[in-house]
């Protein structure tokens, strides 16, 4: 093992509270036991790296947490990174594991390495003999889900890991949303063992990048689209519920971990919570809904129609929780994006409630409700990516579900 002196430097996020049932948590910071552990894990690199950096924080307060950190060496002109995730878990060994190594994704190394995923196209997606595929990374989430490219050729396909058992619950949202009359990537391929769907690739332009750089967008497709799939019958057996009570709860709980020494905060915790509450727990759902709307999820193809390029959380849900969750990523953009972001969305916000509202004749209180519970939800996000200045993103924050409330 490395002498714990020679342990690469880590830009440090701002640091959390102690977690007296994780009691390794406070440690997923620490530079030294961090390169311990993966020295311990995956041996001693023959260089160490130049410095390690957080990526992501998946938490739940007394019961887990997943960091991700990345790894990176300076070579001439470029870098080389490694990512690799610690997960703690309540009464339960840390593990450590490196992308694309994932116990929770097992078809990940497979579809991630060109050989093998040339080998999985020829068996899940292709009549003809594969033997070249491009591979790279869109995002990973450890535990939880990555997004691959694989191109052969002019052909290219999104793919999709996940957890096996979510494979059937994208399947019925899929769907789902095709009755609805949306533009859809097509589903090319699926090996369900491995949690690894391919899905075609949708040219255009994706709708947040419009809406920030100012462009016209011309909302009634949209909302026509929305309409389709909430007037969908609601006997489908396949149709999962989204828990909207769960995700409020585990928000609340990471808020009220964190905010732990922060007094002021706490008390706009406790203002928002108040006006949330009783609206969370009572809530149910009352149609077919996309469950997790907003405008990174669509993308402008070049006849001008709108297509949805993520749909996985489609099922049972709340016409204005959609509408509601896709107002509150674009108040949110507006209040932490830069100044023509911020405008753009400001303005989209407001045409987007005014035509919802005005198409509907939703009651204004009840859209303030959806949005503001899903806006509570998003300011997870300072935490979740570690950002240094989360405590002021996470003040202003509940600043903007206490505005919407009131």
């Amino acid at each position: 093992m490395p002498d714990l002196i020679t342990a690469p430097p880590l830009a440090l996020p701002a640091a959390l509270p102690d977690d007296r049932n994780l009691p390794e948590f406070s440690k997923l910071f620490n530079r030294e036991w961090i390169w311990q552990n993966y020295c311990s894990q995956f041996g001693a690199p023959e260089e160490n790296p130049a410095n390690l950096r957080h990526r992501q924080l998946s938490y739940n307060p007394r019961r887990s947490a997943i960091a991700t950190i990345v790894a990176e060496w300076p070579w001439a002109e470029f870098v080389t990174q490694q990512q690799f995730a610690i997960e703690l878990a309540r009464d339960q060994p840390v593990k450590l594991y490196r992308y694309p190594e994932d116990p929770h994704l097992p078809g990940l190394v497979s579809a991630a390495s060109a050989v093998p995923a040339s080998e999985l196209l020829n068996k899940h997606v292709f009549a003809t003999s594969v033997q070249r595929v491009h591979v790279s990374l869109v995002r990973y989430r450890p535990g939880g889900h990555a997004v691959l490219r694989h191109r052969h050729g002019r052909v290219r396909f999104y793919v999709r890991a996940m957890r096996p058992s979510r494979v059937p619950r994208l399947m019925a949202a899929a769907e789902l949303v095709a009755q609805a009359g949306f533009v859809l990537p097509r589903l090319a391929g699926c090996w369900s063992e491995g949690g690894i769907v391919w899905l075609s690739e949708i040219p255009g332009k994706n709708l947040r990048r419009l809406i920030r750089k100012g462009e016209q967008v011309d909302l009634n497709p949209i909302l026509d689209k929305l309409e389709q799939l909430w007037e969908i019958p609601t006997a489908s057996s396949k149709a999962h519920p989204i828990n909207l009570y769960g995700a409020y709860r585990r928000a609340r709980r990471v808020f009220r971990q964190v905010l732990r020494d922060h007094a002021e905060i706490r008390l706009k915790l406790n203002d928002a919570t108040a006006g949330l509450e009783d609206f969370a727990k009572a809530w149910q759902p009352s149609s077919v809904a996309h469950n997790d709307f907003y405008d990174d999820q669509m993308i402008r193809i070049p006849d001008g129609r709108m297509a949805l390029v993520d749909f996985e959380e489609a099922g049972l849900g709340d016409p204005l929780l959609d509408v509601g969750n896709f107002l509150a990523h674009m108040r949110w953009s507006a209040r932490f994006g830069r100044e023509a972001e911020s405008k753009a969305s400001g303005a989209f916000h407001a045409d987007f409630r005014s035509a919802a509202l005005e198409r509907f004749g939703w009651d204004e209180r009840d859209l303030n409700l959806r949005e503001a519970v899903c806006i509570f939800r998003v300011c997870t996000n300072p935490i979740r990516h570690l950002a240094p200045d989360w405590p002021q993103r996470l003040d202003a924050g509940l600043s903007l579900v206490n505005e919407v409330l009131s």
